[in-house]
């Protein structure tokens, strides 16, 4: 029987979180930058730099490539996105300090609770 309390639900969204983002970064640095950015076409060096940024901003990706897909003749997508970006801003501010302090709270042992250990040579 498979264990599934706090902990293992926690690993499991945060893995599906990575995957769908490593998906959507593919996919993004694949087909979607140079039509979002027009000065990133050919420019293949830093887009592995950018994997780590859109591993964690999927969403902010997503909704950032749909809505250039709905009005590809704007160069910039300008003011359109404060809302969203308020909104994500929001939404971090609240669930990172939630999933650091249930970290914390659901740990099974710290470097404190342990008694200190002598090791001896072989």
């Amino acid at each position: 029987m498979i264990d599934f309390g706090p902990a293992t639900a926690i690993r499991l969204v945060a893995q599906g979180y990575a995957a769908v983002g490593f998906l959507t970064a593919l996919a993004f640095l694949a087909f979607g930058l140079a039509r979002l950015d027009p000065g990133a076409r050919g420019a293949y060096g830093f887009r592995p730099l950018l994997l780590p940024g859109l591993l964690l901003l999927w969403p902010l990706v997503l909704v950032r490539w749909a809505i250039l897909a709905r009005a590809p003749a704007r160069n910039g997508l300008g003011r359109r996105f404060s809302g969203t970006h308020r909104a994500v801003w929001m939404v971090l501010a609240v669930a990172l300090p939630i999933v650091l302090l249930g970290a914390l709270a659901l740990r099974q042992s710290g470097p404190l609770e342990a008694a200190p250990v002598r090791l001896s040579a072989p």
